[in-house]
């Protein structure tokens, strides 16, 4: 998977995000990735949203640390 910086991290900070969830090709590894996070991390219901784009297509938003995570799944 690839990550985009759309956010205020620098490069150092999200270039060691980019390395933690470089892994995650489906929703599935999303959810169990942040369900071994500490809660301070990510918050205990994991995801925020789910947006259905079409039948095929959802935006998945994770929020993580002081960020938000978005995942476009198909």
């Amino acid at each position: 998977m690839s990550a985009t910086n759309l956010s205020s991290l620098s490069n150092s900070e999200f270039g060691a995000l980019a390395q933690e969830i470089e892994r995650h090709s489906g929703f599935k590894e999303v959810l169990k990735w942040a369900a071994g996070k500490p809660q301070n991390e990510v918050h205990p219901r994991y995801v925020a949203e789910v947006i259905t784009q079409d039948e095929f297509t959802h935006d998945i938003i994770v929020p993580y640390r002081n960020v938000f995570l978005v995942y476009d799944t198909t």
